[in-house]
């Protein structure tokens, strides 16, 4: 892999602690985008059943050297029971173009169908090898520990929305005792933490951008952070985070940032989920 640097999984593999998200990005988009990332030094790569970019992102993929990259994929919270779950690993696997993943997530949970049977196959895959590491995404912290409870294999991964205007710190801290690697999905808020004033005022002073400032704190907090841009510009600066460090006083005031607000939900009517409401 590039010079990014790693942090440590449970089962003793490595995981960049910077990636490249894909999330709404499909067609020339993300063509160009994955490969402006790639060229930068991005080899973590998130992306996801639901995301319905997995070909493109494979044949994007596909003129690299496979084992120098970190592929997560998730899958869908319809696609829970046992057989969906193994049915679904391969169909990414096929659309991706690869014989493994690095990564493989519950993108959601769903109340509809027995965790125990999902991660029953989970355990399948991960004995296979064809998985390196397990994890899940959007799980509460209660759920989390349900997960832990039930599952054959380690739990290597929480996938959660976190960001300075949704700092999860009873999450973090239980992830760091416990092993368990906090990745940020939606890092930047979508755009909207990054007209809060205490980051603004800390780039300023740092020379640098807002979002560089929020995923340096993610960074510093020993958080995985996947953020997703389109454009250029973005993609490079969001990359440069490692030539600089924020103080103790001012991760102090990123975490005390008193506003909490998730800025997106699972929608239980969309029938991609298949979650009864």
């Amino acid at each position: 892999m590039a010079n990014v640097p790693t942090v440590k999984l449970k089962t003793g593999g490595k995981m960049p602690i910077t990636g490249f998200g894909t999330w709404n990005l499909n067609g020339e988009t993300l063509r160009n985008s994955l490969k402006v990332a790639l060229d930068k030094g991005y080899d973590h790569i998130d992306t996801a059943e639901g995301y319905q970019n997995e070909e493109i992102v494979g044949e994007v993929l596909r003129d690299r050297d496979r084992d120098e990259l970190f592929l997560t994929s998730k899958v869908l919270p319809s696609n829970l029971h046992y057989d969906d779950v193994l049915r679904s690993f391969d169909q990414s696997l096929d659309k991706l173009g690869t014989d493994y993943l690095d990564l493989y997530l519950v993108h959601w949970p769903n109340p509809a169908i027995s965790l125990r049977d999902t991660l029953h196959a989970f355990a399948k895959i991960y004995n296979s090898g064809k998985v390196k590491n397990i994890g899940v995404s959007n799980f509460s912290l209660y759920q989390l520990k349900i997960a832990q409870r039930i599952s054959e294999v380690p739990i290597s991964v929480n996938q959660i929305e976190f960001h300075p205007w949704c700092y999860e710190e009873e999450m973090l801290n239980y992830c760091k005792e416990n092993d368990v690697r906090v990745t940020a999905s939606a890092p930047l808020a979508r755009t909207k933490v990054l007209e809060d004033s205490t980051i603004k005022n800390l780039a300023q002073k740092h020379d640098k951008t807002p979002a560089q400032i929020v995923l340096r704190w993610q960074i510093q907090h020993g958080v995985v952070t996947i953020p997703k841009s389109s454009t250029k510009e973005h993609i490079e600066a969001n990359f440069e985070v490692f030539d600089f460090e924020l103080s103790q006083d001012e991760m102090d005031q990123l975490d005390d940032i008193p506003k909490h607000e998730k800025i997106y939900q699972i929608d239980l009517e969309d029938d991609i989920y298949g979650i009864p409401s």
